[in-house]
């Protein structure tokens, strides 16, 4: 797990930012906008994980069945009436056609962030807001492909990931947009895109709720990893805080029940199947 560590996480001072730090702490209400604008979600593929030994690798207390398991790799494109939010960025583009060894676990990618925008007619520079659910490098690998968007991210991750192999480097300087989260955000002002503080995987590891037409979607970030997760509440070795983990799945947990939402875990290959294949949108 340390090479994994290793190759996940940047942990070391911050450096200067010129990003503000604007945490929305007010809770999300449970209430539907009252007038929702249209709104779609486009699931891309940022990779996979092979994981030799799920159990050893992803629960502490190693509850699930030991074997091999393959965890995908998610980001989400969501349209709001043509401002575009990219949430998480997958693994590194430097594993396309390059399946690599990081430790326990082999990681692989198909296609790049920017070649699956190119097949809906979109480029980098299009995107306006990028948003990381945490610090990990299976999140942040193609961040610094969108350097003119606005970053949106947790504030300690965003400052234990300065230095050495920094994904967040674009965004380091004097005036960049970056919003620092260490509580809710509501994305667009008006109720349909809200991050959620959910910390404990990282130090302020974040969800999304997606309001969509056909009804909410949350996705799960690193809250789980697979489905067995949910139900067994499995805390990886490597989380930052294991009491803090539990409190954000019964956090979780609740608003979907409340809700009535479509639970997208990031990681669960079985989840893909929830959203319309690319390159279609869930609406």
């Amino acid at each position: 797990m340390r090479r994994l560590l290793t190759l996940l996480v940047a942990a070391t001072a911050i450096t200067g930012c010129g990003g503000s730090d604007a945490p929305d702490n007010a809770p999300v209400d449970a209430a539907a906008p009252a007038a929702a604008p249209a709104l779609t979600l486009t699931r891309l593929d940022c990779g996979s994980v092979l994981v030799e030994d799920f159990s050893a690798s992803f629960s502490d207390q190693q509850i699930y069945p030991h074997g091999q398991k393959r965890l995908t790799d998610s980001c989400y494109l969501i349209d709001h009436h043509g401002q575009l939010l990219l949430w998480d960025t997958g693994l590194t583009a430097q594993l396309k056609g390059r399946p690599t060894d990081i430790g326990g676990m082999v990681a692989s990618l198909d296609a790049t962030l920017p070649e699956q925008l190119a097949k809906l007619g979109l480029r980098p520079a299009d995107i306006d807001i990028v948003g990381i659910s945490h610090m990990h490098a299976d999140h942040t690998g193609q961040a610094a492909q969108f350097p003119s968007a606005k970053l949106v991210v947790g504030k300690k991750d965003f400052e234990q990931t300065a230095g050495k192999d920094d994904p967040f480097g674009p965004w380091r300087s004097q005036g960049m947009p970056v919003t620092l989260l260490s509580g809710d955000h509501d994305i667009f002002g008006d109720g349909t895109v809200t991050v959620l503080h959910m910390p404990g995987h990282t130090p302020d590891h974040l969800t999304l709720l997606v309001r969509l037409a056909s009804g909410p979607v949350l996705l799960s970030g690193d809250l789980y990893h697979a489905a067995e997760a949910r139900v067994k509440r499995g805390v990886p070795p490597f989380n930052t805080d294991r009491e803090q983990t539990l409190a954000a799945m019964d956090q979780f947990e609740r608003l979907a029940k409340e809700l009535n939402a479509k639970v997208v875990i990031q990681h669960e290959p079985a989840d893909i199947a929830k959203l319309p294949a690319f390159p279609q949108a869930a609406k």
